[in-house]
Order: structure tokens, then C-alpha cells, then sequence
């Protein structure tokens, strides 16, 4: 079980690299987190939706996701309510305080989808959430302390030390973790060194003399190609600094922005806040969300809604995925599902009606083929990507934007769908960038297709060369 002293410590990574390590050694692994926070999600074959980093860590254990990974999933909508995920379907919508109350039934389902995922693949590697010691939580924290307890499983404890106060972070969470859970800890990694890691080994004596158990391993800061678990990843972002510049509007309830983590590594990517500076940017996305309404208001009243407009008059390309697709429609109707009862304009940037009725989520892996309107969709082709959306959308007028999906303007420049992924198919980045780079008068290299790579190998290889594998393995049967 790999737990973390705070949120964003690297738990994500040191799990998938732990399956990939043991793969390698004929270990049959699975990863697990029984309860996940995030607007970064994925959908299985089966049509079940799951965080993006149980997807991730599957793909690490050369493993198909599947819902038991990740049986619960909590995805904010306000400030106080979340639409809770069981089992890849949606179960309903909750206040904070409601699902405290709910919490031993959840840890019951959790905990039936960790044995028959331990039934089918032998060993498991746990994700815990947030950090380790939240106390005020404890008698609640069906992530963590409830869940160890169930499990019995050795711990990792993963800390951070680019935010400072390392020793602070391990010798607190040790000391406050209960007197049961405690003994279960085996060891420490100290992630995100920037530098030498050998300049540390004073400190490694130290943490391992207060804390009285091992340091596994200082891991340097070093980033991998791999998927965004969450917002706080955000502010991380150095994207390419390209000659062309694309900016995705930072919804305050943005989702899936993984979705453009593959243009960033060949274009200037800027994540924009409602009432930001547009000017300058050849290329406009809005983003998914997981509050349409309440975002598109946002858009309205900051600015960015006049904005986006403008940039549509000097012809600058805008693009929708999802929720971003909802708010280029002219109007959107809500039964009370989305946000308060009632019809809302939308941006008028396509002629779509978008519909929010019953609480149905469609949840889908889909394959299109782009329609040859435009000078972006007519060079794509075919793609694959998948749906994870409520609402239903009318396009109207407008022709389709995929095979009798999405919308797309007459000249092309205006478009939105509601796949998933789309941008992280080569053939779309370089349909869109090689039209942008064209009318800036620069040459474009094509993004060459990825087909065959494999980046848990490139981090197994780093993980295994800065940590203590041999030690972690004999955990494993």
C-alpha cells in the first residue's frame, strides 16, 4: 500500500511503477485506489468509468482498466457536492456531509472489489489519497487508515521533498498515524530531488534515525509522458515553447485536460482563466467540465464569452471537447440535472441545442472518422477516443464534425465534439498544428505516430535504478 504525506507526492507514479517492476519479474499485479477525487477520468471497455491513474497503473501492469480498480470515483460539481462514481456508473450526487454517512457501505463495496481483484490477479498495489495523517478523518477515511486496516497490507509512505520540510512531512505523518497502522510501514521514498540525490545521504541517516524505518530510495525530479491525475497538476505544466500558441480556457471545473497533454509537447500551451488575456493566441479549446452551466455563466460574466467571440471574427480556429462542445451551442436546457432549472444562452458559436434530462451518463470507447470540412477536420481522418458526458446534443443546421457526431461551421474554423482524446491520436495533433504552423509561414515537422511506446518502461528502468526493488519484491508471493 503506498501512501503519501500530502497530496500530489508522486503516490500515482510509484505505483504504476511498482506494477511495471513486478510484471518484469513474473509477479501477476493489479493496481487499486478504493476511493479517487478527480475530473481526470477514463473510460473502460466496458464502458465503466475510472480515475485516468488507475488506467495509467493498469496499462503499467499490462492490464485492461476495469471499474474494480477504482470503485469509486468522487467528481466535484460545487462547491460542496460531488457526483460519486460506484463501479464505473454514476450513483447519485451528494453534500460532503451526506457522504460521510455513506462511507462504511462504500468501504464495503471497496473492499469487495480489492478481493476479487486480489481472486483474479494475486497481488495488489494500493493507492491511498491525499495524506496519510489527516486525524480529523480517521474514524471516515475509508482511503487510507479504514482501508489499511482492512487490508493489512506493508506500507510505503512516499514523501515530497520539493515542497520543503521533508523531514517534517515523515517524522509528523509516522508519529501520527494510529498505533495499528504504524507498525505497517516499511519504508520511506523520498521523491522529486532536484539535484545530486548523494548530496542527501546526511539526510537519509537522519529520517531513517528519528523515523526508525528504512529509506527505500531518493527519487530525482524527473517527468514522464504519462497522464495528469488531477488539477493541482496543472500549475506543474512547461509546455514546448512553440512558434505557434494555443490556449485552452482553465475552466474552474475543467475535466479530462489530459486531453491536450500531447499538444503541449510540440506547442505553446497556455491554460487561461476565465477573464484572461486571449490576444495572441492562434488556436482557442474549451475544455471539458463537470459543471456546464455554472462554467458557461463564468465565461458570460468574466469576459472570455465576448472574448471567444471576437477571436472567431479575426479567424482564429475554436474548438469544444465535451462541455466545451456544450458551450458553443446557442442555447443549453437544464431539467435541473446540470445546474438550476432552466434555458441558457450559450456562445452561439454553432448552432447546436444541448439538453440536460434525465441523470444518465453516456460512457463509451468510440472510433470516428473526421468529416472533411475545413482545412483542420478534413486532414484527420480517423481517430479513437471515448465519451464520458451527460446531456444530449441537436447540432441543428450545422453539418457533423464527425460521423454523426459533434458540429462543425461552414468554413470549418469552429468545431466540437464530445471524444474524449481526440488530441491524443497523432492524426488530429497534426492536422490542427500543421494548419496552424501554415498560417504562421512556418515549416512543420509532423508528430510521428507513437504506436509501440511504451513509457513504463523508461520509468520502471528509473525507478528500479533509485530505489530498493529487491526489498520491495520479497512482498510480494
Amino acid at each position: 500500500m503506498v501512501l503519501g504525506t500530502s497530496s500530489h507526492v508522486g503516490k500515482s507514479t510509484v505505483v504504476a511503477a511498482i506494477c511495471r517492476a513486478m510484471v518484469k519479474r513474473g509477479i501477476s499485479i493489479a493496481p487499486f485506489k478504493s476511493q479517487n477525487m478527480s475530473l481526470n477520468s477514463y473510460v473502460t471497455v466496458a464502458g465503466e468509468e475510472i480515475g485516468i491513474a488507475q488506467a495509467m497503473q493498469a496499462f503499467a501492469a499490462c492490464l485492461e482498466p476495469e471499474a474494480d480498480m477504482n470503485p469509486i470515483l468522487l467528481k466535484p460539481k460545487a462547491e460542496k457536492s460531488s457526483q460519486v462514481v460506484l463501479l464505473g456508473h454514476p450513483w447519485k450526487d451528494v453534500r460532503i456531509s451526506e457522504y460521510y454517512r455513506e462511507t462504511d457501505f462504500l468501504l464495503r463495496k471497496a473492499m469487495e472489489s480489492a478481493r476479487r481483484l486480489e481472486e483474479r490477479y494475486g497481488s495488489l498495489v494500493v493507492e491511498g489519497a491525499g495524506g496519510a495523517a489527516e486525524v480529523n478523518l480517521y474514524d471516515r477515511d475509508i482511503a487510507n487508515i479504514r482501508l489499511a486496516r482492512e487490508l493489512r497490507f506493508p506500507i510505503l509512505l512516499v514523501a515530497d521533498i520539493e515542497r520543503g520540510g521533508v523531514f517534517a512531512q515523515v517524522y509528523g505523518t509516522l508519529s501520527l498515524l494510529p498505533p495499528d497502522i504504524r507498525p505497517l510501514v516499511i519504508g520511506v521514498i523520498v521523491n522529486k530531488f532536484r539535484g545530486d540525490p548523494e548530496l542527501f545521504r546526511d539526510g537519509v541517516k537522519i529520517l531513517e534515525d528519528l523515523c526508525g524505518v528504512p529509506v527505500l530510495g531518493v527519487l530525482p525530479y524527473t517527468p514522464f509522458p504519462l497522464p495528469s491525475e488531477d488539477s493541482l497538476s496543472i500549475g506543474d505544466k512547461k509546455s514546448s515553447r512553440g512558434p505557434v500558441r494555443i490556449g485552452i480556457i482553465r475552466l474552474r471545473h475543467i475535466s479530462n485536460f489530459t486531453d491536450f497533454e500531447k499538444l503541449e509537447a510540440h506547442a505553446t500551451v497556455d491554460y487561461i482563466p476565465p477573464g484572461g488575456n486571449l490576444d495572441g493566441c492562434d488556436c482557442l479549446i474549451i475544455p471539458g467540465t463537470k459543471n456546464t452551466i455554472e462554467d458557461l455563466q463564468e465565461l458570460l460574466t468574466s469576459g472570455t464569452a465576448v472574448a471567444l467571440i471576437r477571436a472567431r471574427e479575426r479567424g482564429v480556429p475554436i474548438i469544444g471537447i465535451c462541455g466545451g462542445y456544450q458551450m458553443l451551442s446557442a442555447t443549453l436546457i437544464d431539467s435541473g440535472v446540470e445546474s438550476r432549472e432552466g434555458v441558457y444562452p450559450g456562445l452561439g458559436l454553432l448552432s447546436a441545442v444541448t439538453r440536460f434530462g434525465p441523470y444518465h451518463k453516456k460512457t463509451v470507447q468510440v472510433e470516428r472518422t473526421a468529416s472533411p470540412v475545413g482545412p483542420i477536420l478534413s486532414r484527420m481522418g480517423t481517430v479513437r477516443g471515448y465519451e464520458i458526458h451527460m446531456g444530449e446534443t441537436e447540432r441543428g443546421p450545422d453539418l457533423p464534425a464527425f460521423q454523426d457526431e459533434g458540429a462543425v461551421s461552414p468554413d470549418g474554423l469552429v468545431f466540437g465534439t464530445y471524444l474524449h482524446g481526440l488530441f491524443e491520436n497523432p492524426a488530429a495533433v497534426n492536422a490542427l498544428l500543421s494548419y496552424l504552423y501554415e498560417e504562421k509561414g512556418v515549416p512543420f515537422t509532423p508528430v510521428a505516430s507513437t504506436c509501440g511506446d511504451d513509457p513504463y518502461e523508461a520509468l520502471c528502468a528509473f525507478f528500479s535504478e533509485h530505489v530498493d526493488i529487491d526489498m520491495l519484491a520479497t512482498y510480494f508471493p
